[in-house]
């Protein structure tokens, strides 16, 4: 065989492996597009808890799981904005709220009062959505402890202790839903975030584990790695295809609860996704690098701007 063969041989191999590939994010698509948005939430259990409830993605899954009938149980460290949420959600949902002020920043000491606060619910969905970065891309030399300390346990913390809380009732029932919000940077390389992406990833990995100990339980356990929602978090004020507002992100991602264990959660992440799995490891990394670089850069000359004013 001559050189000439191998590389068409290389090269059709490889487009039929891209093909399979998009093939595979087309069906997956249309599998959650037909197939997805079905599930009855309210059949497992009368109460949901979402963290991080009072901003974002957060919110609009307190407000849609409330719309499918789910009492809902929300956790932010706001008072005030935990109340203005609780009753906006009873007034054009007609159901009941809970709410526990919590700041997520503090260590396994704060999660035996929020057991207890949790007794006698009937909870059949938990959704970690809580979470923390830095204000912008930022070295990890210049990242202060406390903040290192305070995503780790924001993030990671919360999102298993809570876990460990609330699926020992979910087993007695035998049903269950946990949905776990990570990130994209939990797959993707991620400089400038370092322990951003770390925590993310955990979550993602966390929640691999976990489908496979309760495949058989009942318990539905799904990880979502969104790309960038315009939040507060994010700093996107402005929607766009790549960028959606919490409401569109939230409704697309609930269609695929029981249908896919790891999504994007929207069909245009979903091709982000595509095609970021389709780079090389080292162009990505480059990519990313130079884009957070600029981001940083940018923040910085804000600040800078905003002091000498």
């Amino acid at each position: 065989m001559s050189f000439a063969d191998v590389t068409c041989l290389i090269g059709t191999l490889y487009a039929c492996y891209l093909s399979f590939k998009l093939l595979k994010l087309v069906l997956n698509v249309i599998k959650t597009t037909l197939l997805g948005g079905s599930l009855d939430f309210r059949r497992y259990g009368e109460w949901a808890v979402v963290t991080g409830s009072t901003d974002g993605i957060g919110k609009e899954y307190a407000k849609q799981l409330a719309a499918k009938g789910l009492n809902i149980i929300l956790m932010s460290r706001s008072q005030e904005k935990l109340d203005a949420v609780a009753s906006e959600i009873e007034s054009e949902h007609n159901v009941k709220t809970k709410v526990i002020k919590i700041d997520f920043s503090g260590g396994h000491e704060i999660y035996e009062p929020i057991a207890k606060e949790l007794e006698g619910f009937e909870i059949g969905v938990l959704v970690n959505n809580v979470g923390l970065s830095v204000p912008y891309p930022e070295f990890f030399h210049d990242i202060s402890v406390e903040n290192v300390s305070a995503q780790i346990n924001v993030n990671v913390m919360s999102t298993t202790m809570l876990t460990k809380l609330i699926i020992p009732s979910m087993l007695e029932r035998k049903k269950g839903i946990i949905i776990n919000v990570a990130s994209a940077a939990g797959v993707l390389p991620a400089p400038l975030f370092g322990p951003y992406s770390a925590t993310k990833a955990f979550m993602d990995k966390f929640s691999e584990s976990l489908q496979i100990e309760y495949a058989d339980k009942g318990i539905i356990i799904q990880s979502v790695l969104p790309f960038v929602v315009a939040t507060k978090m994010s700093g996107i004020k402005r929607s766009g295809l790549f960028s959606p507002f919490p409401d569109s992100y939230v409704r697309g991602v609930l269609k695929k609860v029981g249908v896919s264990k790891q999504c994007h959660g929207y069909w245009p992440h979903d091709l982000q996704g595509f095609i970021g799995s389709l780079l090389p490891y080292w162009v990505t990394s480059l990519l990313m690098m130079k884009g957070l670089l600029a981001l940083r850069n940018k923040a910085l000359k804000k600040r800078k701007e905003k002091k000498e004013s």
